[in-house]
């Protein structure tokens, strides 16, 4: 399986998109977006807010509950010159949570923009937060640089001279939202608004997780008088979701690590569904698939660390499966429920109420699902690892439900319309 999935060429997943079918704002109304429905191989459409009518009711619906940061900063050089310094992982600390409360110094891994004029000394940018008055300063340490799958990343220190401030309310001031590069625009103040999902809490994405982008409170009435059971986790969304395929088969394709956190109330609710879930975007599909191999790791080891529950980005497809798509070790066959279970007791053990761990999966033909049943997602960019993850779960059918969105007017990319997708 490992191999003919490493040896997929990517150039069999393209397809014309032309610029005018990529939607550059959203709808005035979120939920009247177009819905694509694909169910057991017959395609049909339908508006967003009739979502709930096609789910089978009492199903477990799983949505990514991360927030989008104002991760891009602009500082201006005595010569003149305009440094970015994109926020791209919490260094110090690392947990995003503390990060945001700091209130004096804190250190992330940052892409620079004009590098080049940036080669020594401090960067500074004096303002005011409600009455506070401020200097940010911005260094670079350059003996810890780090190359990622999203580019190369850069330690930078941050330092301000009031206490009253935190690092959020720096970035909620002088950050600017960082909209998808493909949008070819600069970001507008609706923005602020329209690139988050309604359910949109923890901090910590560079981008959204956009399949969410549809949902109003109305729809999720809706969904909830429907008999659907909602539950949320959070993957944080890093830049390298935008990273081209450039390799020609994709085993040369490095997929950027996300940090998710999952809480024991969703794991336990996972179990009570028997471990299927309808899944809201691929984010969500990436975390719930993740959770299986990390159980697997604490089968084999119970004792194992909480750093090595990372899932890379070939061992699902590295380890022994049966027929079926489950790892079978030494005779045993670890079921999605044994794995589950595993990762309670995990919790159990350390006295944790959620999981935190990160992973780099990747998701293309030749993967077997083992928890999502159903995807709720919008259409993705030609030749992406996001177009590969969905051809796995429809089994190959990709090219009839996206000819038939480019055939009926429906509008691509982080803006564009939607899909529910039952294989």
């Amino acid at each position: 399986m490992s191999e003919d999935t490493k040896h997929i060429c990517i150039s069999n997943y393209n397809y014309p998109l032309p610029d005018a079918r990529i939607a550059k704002f959203p709808l005035s109304e979120r939920d009247h977006s177009k819905l694509l429905l694909y169910k057991h191989g017959e395609v049909s459409e339908d508006k967003f807010y009739q979502l709930p009518e096609y789910l089978p009711k009492g199903a477990l619906m799983v949505f990514n509950n991360t927030k989008v940061i104002q991760a891009r900063m602009h500082f201006r050089k005595e010569t003149g010159a305009l440094i970015e310094v994109f926020l791209m992982e919490p260094a110090q600390p690392t947990d995003y949570e503390l990060m945001f409360q700091t209130n004096h110094a804190c250190a992330w891994l940052c892409m620079v923009g004009n590098l080049k004029k940036w080669k020594e000394g401090a960067l500074r940018r004096a303002f005011e937060i409600k009455g506070h008055k401020l200097t940010l300063t911005a260094t670079m340490d350059r003996s810890k640089v780090q190359e990622q799958a999203g580019g190369t990343n850069h330690w930078v220190n941050f330092e301000w001279d009031n206490t009253n401030v935190s690092f959020a309310e720096i970035l909620e001031a002088v950050g600017e939202l960082p909209i998808p590069p493909y949008l070819n625009r600069a970001t507008e103040e609706s923005d602020k608004k329209t690139y988050q999902t309604v359910y949109s809490k923890i901090k910590g994405s560079v981008a959204a997780p956009t399949a969410g982008l549809h949902f109003t409170d109305k729809v999720l009435e809706a969904l909830d008088e429907h008999g659907i059971d909602r539950e949320e986790l959070t993957l944080h969304v890093g830049a390298g979701t935008f990273k081209p395929v450039k390799s020609h088969e994709i085993e040369g394709h490095s997929m950027h690590t996300e940090f998710i956190v999952v809480r024991r109330q969703t794991l336990e609710k996972l179990l009570k569904h028997g471990c299927r879930a309808i899944a809201v975007g691929t984010t969500s599909v990436r975390t719930l698939e993740s959770l299986y191999y990390m159980g697997v790791k604490l089968v084999s080891d119970p004792e194992i660390a909480e750093k090595d529950l990372h899932v890379n980005q070939w061992e699902p497809y590295d380890l022994p499966h049966n027929a079926e798509g489950l790892v079978e070790t030494d005779g045993k066959v670890i079921t999605v429920e044994d794995a589950v279970r595993h990762l309670l007791a995990y919790l159990d053990r350390d006295g944790l109420n959620a999981l935190h761990s990160s992973t780099q999966i990747i998701i293309a033909p030749g993967y077997t699902y083992k928890i999502v049943k159903a995807l709720v997602t919008n259409f993705h960019q030609p030749q992406s690892t996001l177009l590969l993850l969905v051809s796995a779960f429809v089994k190959g059918d990709w090219r009839k439900i996206y000819d038939y969105a480019l055939g009926h007017d429906f509008r691509f990319l982080s803006y564009g319309d939607s899909s529910l997708l039952i294989p």
